[in-house]
């Protein structure tokens, strides 16, 4: 038995749909449903019904699922044990390096137990699983983040600024306010691109935005500027030092945060766990 196929199962158990299963596992997908067919026969069982309009877990799936995600987390403490000390450690990161970043390299380097940090710039949804795989030590992840895959570990706060096109009426102010933003001018990225991040910035706003969320933040900041009420929120470490002659970046008033988490296997001892967050505190 693969713990591949593990691990495909386990990925077509929650999303409940091959295709997007294939999607979030980088693969086509007739390999997804080879290995699940395969499982099958190797453990005498039916795991999933399949029917034109939906897949569901049989009764032997629930049982399945609950035993594959035990032992792809056993496979994972067994990469740790096997990996310390770690020469290299692995973390997962968005594709901007900020000041936090580059500090905590630093830290790293310089801590009692040295690790020369490889960064992996993955998307979101994928450095979650990587951790989980063992394919990463660490991740970072902005916003309201959840695994029951994973350790989640709050490590720091930052502010949030809005993005505002250069014509908008609110740029000679030092901060705006959301009440001086137009409700209709605000763009947001689809959820899919970081759904922590979206799944934050949505729960702190006063109410759903009219404007239905699209494209990545690069179409999201091209809209912006066209647009002369248009905006939006992104972290302030981000945008520090970024110059732009077609959107303005500025404090809100009063100020709104978004938490940083350290994603890490739930095999990560302790001790580990404690230096990254202290790597990357405040």
């Amino acid at each position: 038995m693969e713990l591949r196929a593990l691990h495909y199962f386990v990925t077509v158990s929650e999303e409940l749909h091959f295709g997007r299963a294939a999607q979030r596992l980088g693969i086509v997908q007739p390999a997804v449903s080879q290995q699940i067919v395969r499982l099958e026969r190797e453990l005498g069982v039916r795991l999933l019904d399949r029917t034109s309009r939906r897949v569901r877990l049989t009764h032997a799936g629930e049982r399945v699922v609950a035993a594959a995600r035990q032992t792809l987390a056993a496979a994972a403490r067994v990469r740790v044990v096997a990996g310390e000390p770690a020469a290299v450690l692995r973390i997962g990161v968005a594709s901007c390096v900020t000041q936090r970043l580059d500090r905590a390299v630093g830290r790293l380097r310089d801590s009692e137990r040295p690790a020369e940090p490889e960064l992996i710039d993955l998307p979101v949804t994928a450095r979650i699983e990587a951790v989980r795989d063992g394919e990463l030590d660490l991740a970072l992840i902005r916003g309201a983040v959840t695994s029951a895959t994973a350790r989640v570990v709050r490590a720091w706060s930052e502010p949030l600024h809005a993005v505002l096109a250069r014509e908008h009426p609110a740029v000679c102010k030092p901060a705006v306010s959301l009440h001086d933003l137009d409700p209709h001018g605000l763009r947001l990225p689809a959820r899919d691109t970081d759904p922590p991040m979206h799944d934050a910035i949505l729960a702190l706003l006063p109410m759903a935005p009219p404007r239905p969320p699209a494209g990545n933040m690069l179409n999201v900041l091209f809209e912006v500027s066209r647009d002369p009420e248009g905006w939006t929120l992104m972290p302030a470490e981000q945008l520090a030092g970024s110059r732009s002659e077609l959107v303005h970046h500025m404090p809100l008033d009063p100020p709104m945060t978004v938490d940083g988490h350290i994603v890490t296997s739930l095999a990560t001892p302790e001790p580990c766990v404690a230096s990254y967050v202290a790597a990357f505190a405040d």
